[in-house]
């Protein structure tokens, strides 16, 4: 099969069909004028207004926010939603203890009033996206610098915001596209009464758990449940057991009609970020620091958290969120190296620039106008390459990667308090640290975190320049004569922060001095100082860096003038459209597009704990007892894939057929393709979601809860 460049850059020589059908994360209200009729000859039966409309019930209605990086959808008229088990994976844990181990067992509502609300948890619905661009640039003038550029943008934003917010509930934003040439507004309606309704065991909702992530073939019933309630009048409220179910505006109806290979099918959620326009210098960078070095410190952490959590099951449920948030990214960062590498991504971009800066040359009003945009990123990454470097690494060893750390820096707005004269609201002050420290200690093993130090404070020791290192390294050199494991004991046995209950006692009257006088937050200060005179470097070399991505971007908008473009990801409402369809990734090597129950059982490895099969679903596959969810053959489907154009922050996005009726649910890419944030790859990316019939045989057949199934719209 040929393969395509697809990056904007060199789309510009191809021809009018400038992006193709499977590729591409785009904007809803352009659908009309870009993509319907493509859509539509490729099987879709609706019209852009059926998936996107202000004034009438849409698609868009029923996509939702899922906490803060996951998307959901709404499957019943009573705010049922359907999200991935990773995604509701932080609220299972949260609701866990040993006596209700609902990580290991799963958790089903048998009815509404079993259902778990869930603090902290919250869904957005998207009322609307528009085009405020013209408004937003009446403020810029073209002899600005890019601080004061930047400024006139921000207080013309905030002027829009407030505007659409007046006399309503909703929440406004404007966000850039097009890397700062576009401006959109975008209007919320948020819910905090979100429930937790069902969830699988991880041997289901996780099977596979890191040594499958980002593979194909997949056999991970990745979903969760959840509802959302609202007060009578169907308006968001606080969370109160007089909320009733929410109604929505549109639900997706459940088809049970399966996927072939080339049927039509589309995602819409909210991916999270994609970096498209990237040049050569920013892949070198991604590859060199970014996920070299992530990759390198999350190992190290990784394998000594894992053998806590090995050890005890109360550690377990404490660190399971932590570890799989940490271990999907280490792993991501391995693949996409991996595959910028095989792929030869960095050539790609090369030769994208050169054809670029043909075009900018070919006439003086694009010179001066574009000239630059190349240099001014270049050099931006030169000079950046030190900082962003010692940033990586005293984020992933120290800010985050040493708990203690973490919660003493916390403590740092108290201090600042505690240091002036007025201490009116002090009490205040001190109950919200509290309640943050609460929430910290409740997934808190102060040995597992004692380890862990001692690898990371080492590790940033060795890994980084003496010029970025925080004064307290100087203090362990000179005080411990270099021994870390001799000051992070002392650390852990002197500090408050290691112990709630000595926190508690200090909390009752706290001073500036006892905070100055603890171990973990003089090394957290000192941390922190030196962090933010890293930040502050990066901040002014990345004002030419944007200066450059936007020069360049505007001019691939200029060359590609009339034709159909994309913006990146950047964690709002897209649309995108392909087929389901299978792929050869290496030669000889050909995947099918979907697998079955049958995997699973091939699979299984009872001595390890991420193949484990419950003896549960292992009785109803020997029985074939699969209800009305099988496959024409008498096997049940449990995955599928699609070519979608797809990144994180879509998990839990529906995958949607041509009628509109929902049909999987995303949860991962594959590794073949894992540079797809950078570049698209037709012949390798594809888009992993779970079989809706999968997801109704477990909810049906596995965990006893029909009652669920039967509040959908079922299509048969």
């Amino acid at each position: 099969m040929k393969r395509f460049k697809v990056l904007l850059l060199s789309i510009l020589l191809i021809s009018s069909s400038l992006a193709k059908a499977d590729e591409g994360m785009w904007l809803l209200p352009l659908l009309q004028k870009y993509n319907i009729g493509t859509m539509q000859s490729m099987g879709l039966e609706l019209s852009a207004e059926d998936i996107y409309s202000i004034n009438n019930n849409s698609l868009k209605d029923a996509i939702v926010i899922f906490g803060g990086g996951c998307t959901g959808e709404i499957i019943s008229e009573k705010g049922l939603i359907l999200t991935n088990h990773h995604c509701g994976y932080g609220a299972i844990q949260s609701h866990s203890s040993t006596e209700h181990d609902y990580l290991k067992d799963g958790f089903w509502a048998m009815s509404m009033d079993e259902e778990i609300p869930t603090p902290g948890l919250s869904v957005t619905f998207l009322v609307k996206i528009e085009d405020v661009t013209d408004e937003v640039n009446k403020s810029v003038k073209s002899k600005m610098t890019e601080e004061e550029r930047s400024k006139a943008i921000e207080e013309a934003s905030k002027s829009i915001e407030k505007k659409a917010a007046e006399g309503n509930h909703y929440n406004a934003m404007v966000r850039s596209y097009y890397g700062g040439n576009k401006y959109y507004l975008l209007v919320y309606e948020r819910f905090t009464d979100v429930r937790m309704v069902g969830a699988p065991p991880s041997s289901v909702g996780k099977f596979g758990a890191d040594t499958d992530n980002w593979m194909w073939p997949r056999h991970t019933g990745d979903f969760s449940m959840f509802r959302v309630y609202a007060d009578k009048d169907n308006k968001p409220a606080d969370y109160s057991p007089d909320n009733v179910a929410y109604k929505p505006k549109h639900h997706l109806p459940v088809s049970l009609k399966g996927v072939e290979k080339g049927d039509f099918a589309m995602v819409m959620g909210y991916p999270g970020g994609t970096t498209r326009y990237m040049t050569s210098w920013e892949v070198e960078e991604a590859e060199k620091i970014t996920n070299a070095q992530r990759s390198f410190i999350r190992g190290i952490r990784q394998e000594i958290i894992l053998e806590d959590m090995l050890a005890s099951d109360e550690i377990r449920i404490k660190y399971s969120s932590k570890y799989s948030g940490s271990t999907n990214y280490w792993k991501f960062s391995i693949g996409q190296n991996q595959a910028l590498k095989r792929l030869k991504v960095k050539n790609t971009k090369q030769k994208e620039q050169e054809e670029f800066s043909q075009w900018v040359n070919e006439k003086r009003k694009r010179t001066k106008e574009y000239g630059e945009a190349l240099d001014l990123i270049k050099n931006a990454i030169e000079d950046r390459h030190d900082y962003m470097y010692a940033s990586l690494y005293i984020g992933e060893t120290l800010l985050r990667g040493t708990e203690i750390i973490s919660l003493a820096g916390r403590a740092n707005g108290l201090y600042q308090f505690l240091q002036g004269e007025e201490q009116k609201g002090l009490e205040n002050r001190v109950e919200r640290f509290k309640q943050s420290a609460k929430g910290f200690y409740k997934n808190y093993n102060a040995p597992t975190d004692r380890k862990v130090a001692k690898a990371m404070f080492k590790l940033f020791a060795d890994k980084v320049k003496p010029e970025f290192h925080p004064a307290v390294f100087a203090k362990i050199e000179n005080e411990y004569a270099g021994n870390f494991d001799k000051f992070i004991d002392d650390m852990f046995d002197n500090s408050v922060f290691a112990d709630s209950s000595k926190l508690w006692k200090v909390l009752e009257n706290p001073t500036a001095e006892a905070f100055e006088n603890d171990p973990a937050f003089a090394a957290a200060k000192s941390i922190t100082e030196v962090t933010g005179t890293i930040w502050g470097k990066l901040g002014e070399i990345n004002k030419q860096f944007a200066k450059g991505h936007r020069l360049y971007v505007g001019g691939i908008m200029e060359m590609n003038e009339g034709q159909p473009i994309y913006p990146d990801a950047n964690f709002t409402m897209r649309l995108t459209y392909g087929q389901v369809l299978d792929y050869y990734p290496r030669d000889a090597v050909h995947y099918d597009y979907i697998t079955t129950l049958k995997g699973v059982m091939e699979k299984e490895d009872p001595d390890n704990w991420e193949f484990v099969v419950p003896q549960k679903l292992k009785d109803l596959y020997n029985a074939k007892d699969y209800g009305p969810y099988a496959l024409e053959n008498g096997e049940m489907p449990v995955a599928f894939i699609t070519n979608n154009d797809i990144t994180g922050g879509n998990s839990g996005s529906p995958m949607i057929n041509g009628k509109g009726h929902i049909i999987g649910c995303a949860f991962d890419g594959n590794w073949e393709a894992m540079s797809g944030d950078i570049i698209f790859e037709p012949d390798y990316q594809r888009c992993i979601g779970v079989d809706i019939r999968y997801v109704l045989f477990i909810i049906d057949k596995y965990a006893g809860a029909k009652h669920l199934v039967d509040e959908m719209t079922i299509i048969k």
